[in-house]
């Protein structure tokens, strides 16, 4: 069963930084692309970064330079280091299992996600 556990977020100043953490419960978490995900009200869900079982990484244009993502396999967890946050990238953050045919969660059970606001 896919059990996806998001953490570590919260409320920081325009400037600051948080690591989420992704704690995943799913079979052959070493072979699959792990993601980062946000939602902000009123949008759609898109892709923030993305990490293949090799560690190759890519990451949004819009979080490009202030996000790096990172995976640890013995402990089936993904990490997201946010610096420099703005505003903007106030939303609900999950992870899941990148699809390997789009840019989409692999997995349809997705986790509570982790609330990142960023305000002064």
């Amino acid at each position: 069963q896919v059990q996806l556990v998001e953490s570590g977020g919260g409320l920081v100043q325009p400037g600051g930084s948080l690591r989420l953490s992704c704690a995943a419960s799913i079979s052959f978490f070493n072979a699959n692309t792990m993601a980062w995900y946000r939602q902000a009200p009123g949008k759609q869900r898109e892709l923030v970064a993305s990490i293949t079982p090799s560690g190759s990484t890519n990451s949004a244009d819009s979080v490009k330079g202030r996000v790096t993502i990172s995976r640890d396999n013995t402990k089936r967890t993904v990490y997201l280091q946010m610096n420099s946050l703005k505003p903007e990238d106030t939303a609900v953050y999950y992870c899941n299992a990148k699809s390997s045919t789009s840019d989409d969660g692999r997995f349809g059970n997705w986790g509570h996600g982790t609330q990142v606001t960023v305000s002064s």
